[in-house]
């Protein structure tokens, strides 16, 4: 962690316990991963999303030519260490300061674009500057906690598709898609039921993903049998425990949105395909709608909140 509630690393008075990340170092390993499957290559225009101390823009600077490079950073404090480290280091590559999810117009279009944040979706802004043919390294998130890397290909007409990559790559989300924040809440009372499944199923990599898709607007928290949806615009929650006599679990719901339901149902077919991997999975975009689907493109699929 590179930055803590907005406060760098180096300004902090002394150590610090708590606090949200608001910035972080990207192990070399990944952003050199990162940059070999969005098929980054000498001459090819890149744009860095997400500059964070400015490592992932040197590499790419290296492999495509600074001249090539454009690297865009949200926060203002961490952009201006980036740009003095990467100006130390004889890298003359550009860097914006500005909401990373729009792009950068002035240098488009770009054969490549890398996300070193993530996304609940894809802004179409951001699509309409990379090139036919080019691709885009991004991982999707959401408020459930669930990542996938995909690597989507834009194809001529406005569309573009990809599949979910193997692994388990994260990263802090967008801060313009980040869940918004409220105050103290309580577990209300609610309807209660049987669940049909696992709560705990939840903290796979893959369970997750797929809950997190059936409740794209639901905050998760808990864990194993004690899990907890919580969607504050919608007034709806439901939270799981183990059952009284010890046999199964229990859901309180209550609210407007079913929201253990729908990812019960959601769960229940990623488990008839044999509980995949994330990497199982893959994702189209069109002007109109993004869907994540499983095995191929006309296969069971769910919509992003777009």
């Amino acid at each position: 962690m590179t930055q803590l509630d907005g406060v760098l690393a180096e300004e902090a008075a002394g150590p610090v316990t708590g606090g949200s990340p608001t910035s972080s170092s990207t192990l070399p390993s990944v952003i050199l991963g990162m940059i070999e499957q969005a098929g980054v290559a000498r001459g090819k225009r890149v744009l860095i999303i997400g500059t964070g101390t400015g490592l992932s823009t040197a590499y790419a600077c290296e492999v495509a030519g600074q001249e090539n490079v454009t690297s865009i950073e949200t926060d203002p404090a961490a952009a201006e260490r980036a740009r003095k480290a990467l100006t130390e280091a004889g890298y003359t590559s550009t860097l914006i300061t500005a909401d990373g999810l729009r792009g950068h117009r002035d240098r488009a279009p770009y054969d490549i674009v890398i996300a070193f944040c993530s996304m609940r979706y894809i802004p179409y802004g951001l699509l309409q500057q990379i090139k036919a043919g080019g691709n885009l390294l991004v991982t999707l998130a959401g408020w459930g906690s669930g990542h996938g890397l995909v690597r989507l290909t834009v194809e001529g007409d406005g569309v573009a598709e990809g599949r979910f990559l193997p692994g388990y790559t994260s990263f802090m989300i967008a801060r313009t898609h980040d869940r918004p924040p409220h105050g103290p809440f309580e577990l209300l009372p609610g309807d209660e039921r049987p669940s049909v499944i696992d709560p705990a199923l939840l903290d796979d990599w893959s369970g997750r993903f797929v809950a997190q898709l059936a409740a794209p607007s639901a905050e998760r928290l808990g864990t194993e049998a004690e899990q907890i949806l919580l969607d504050v615009a919608a007034g709806s929650q439901a939270r799981t425990r183990t059952a009284d006599n010890g046999e199964g679990w229990t859901v309180v719901r209550r609210g407007p949105l079913d929201l253990w339901t729908a990812v019960e149902n959601s769960i229940t077919r990623w488990q008839s395909h044999g509980s995949p991997h994330v990497s199982s999975f893959g994702m189209t975009i069109t002007p109109d709608t993004q869907r994540v689907w499983l095995d191929e493109p006309h296969g069971p699929s769910w919509a992003l909140p777009v």
